[in-house]
This record gives C-alpha cells, structure tokens and sequence, in this order.
C-alpha cells in the first residue's frame, strides 16, 4: 500500500481510470459481438443499422485510449467487410 499522501491519490485516480476504460472495453466487445451474431443469423438489414452505432463506440474507445486509433479503424473496416460479403 503506498504510504505518501500523493501515492494514494495516484492510486485512487489510477482505479478509477482502471474501471473507466474497462467500462468503455466492455461496451465495444458487447456491441461487436452483437453485430457478429446479427450477421451470422443472417440479418443483415439490422446489422446494416446497427453499424453507425458500433463505428461510433470504436471511434470513442479509440479517442480514449482504450484501444489504438489503427486496431479501431481495422475493425471497423472487418465488421463493413463482414456486412458486405453477407448481404450477396
């Protein structure tokens, strides 16, 4: 445990963060996920919606910091090419 008045407060500032990003990690994952499943059962119409919404949560977790910029746009680009391929 740390000992100095600054280290605790680094600490606490430091979970917070902690439970913040696995927050916005979490909400990504469920959402990707989402769309994968939407895909595979063959909705392709409803994934077609749903993709502003999953574009925008990558965009968000990549501006915090939660994922690269570069690891947001592949996937975002994964997930368009997914929706592609299954609507033919």
């Amino acid at each position: 445990m740390p000992i100095k008045k600054s280290a605790k407060k680094y600490l606490r500032a430091s979970k917070k963060r902690a439970a913040q990003n696995e927050k916005i990690k979490k909400t990504f994952k469920e959402t990707m996920k989402k769309m994968r499943e939407l895909v595979k059962a063959g909705k392709v119409e409803d994934a077609k919606k749903m993709l502003p919404t999953v574009q925008k949560v990558l965009d968000k977790a990549a501006k915090v910091g939660v994922v690269r910029k570069r690891a947001a746009a592949r996937k975002k680009s994964r997930l368009v090419k997914l929706i592609k391929k299954s609507s033919k």
